[in-house]
């Protein structure tokens, strides 16, 4: 296990989160051209069959839509406005990593430029592997842009290098996932880093 530095989970805001993302915000959090490799990435690393965004909004960055879409997320406007969403789940996962669905449940699982503002992402990649089907997929997608002050301290003191091998130990932790593989993709807007990692 990842012997993280004290502190390195911390947030300059420590309020309720459902207080700072009840207000819907309907905008795009990175630009168009990071927002076309996103989408590039995911057909490319096949985005497929049952899928679960988690931490999603009203748009999932799909180019395709998938055979069912579960959308997650903290604002229920948000996902309501998701036109490739099928289901629909309000759920904190800062307040409860625990995901509410059986084992097994999905085939491709992503998570889109939200994985800096997890305060317990080891139990919430392990919950991931929990409700993917064998050979399915976890990817992540984030860029250098947040809500810095609800974006744990540690991503905040490292590079776009430094957060790709953050996202990578997390999986390693979690247990049951194949070796993550990190990589930039290219993009002439903001930078886009992911992180893939194939459930065992």
């Amino acid at each position: 296990m990842t012997d993280y530095p004290p502190g390195f989970f911390d947030r300059a805001d420590t309020g309720d989160d459902a207080r700072f993302y009840g207000p819907p915000r309907l905008v795009q959090h990175i630009d168009d051209e990071a927002i076309a490799a996103v989408g590039a990435y995911y057909d490319e690393v096949g985005v497929t069959g049952d899928v679960l965004d988690l931490m999603s909004s009203w748009v999932s960055h799909l180019r395709t839509r998938p055979r069912h879409l579960t959308v997650l997320g903290m604002n229920a406007a948000e996902l309501e406005a998701n036109p490739m969403a099928d289901a629909r789940v309000v759920r904190d996962l800062n307040a409860d990593p625990a995901l509410p669905f059986g084992d097994a449940a999905f085939d491709t699982a992503i998570c889109t430029v939200s994985v800096d503002y997890l305060v317990a992402p080891v139990g919430v990649c392990a919950e991931v592997a929990r409700v993917l089907r064998p050979g399915g997929t976890f990817a992540l997608t984030f860029s250098n842009r947040c809500f810095p002050t609800k974006a744990v301290r540690g991503w905040l003191a490292a590079d776009d290098e430094g957060r790709a091998a953050i996202v990578a130990s997390y999986l390693r932790d979690a247990g049951g996932f194949d070796e993550p593989v990190a990589q930039r993709r290219p993009s002439r807007g903001d930078p886009v880093i992911a992180v893939h990692a194939v459930r065992r």
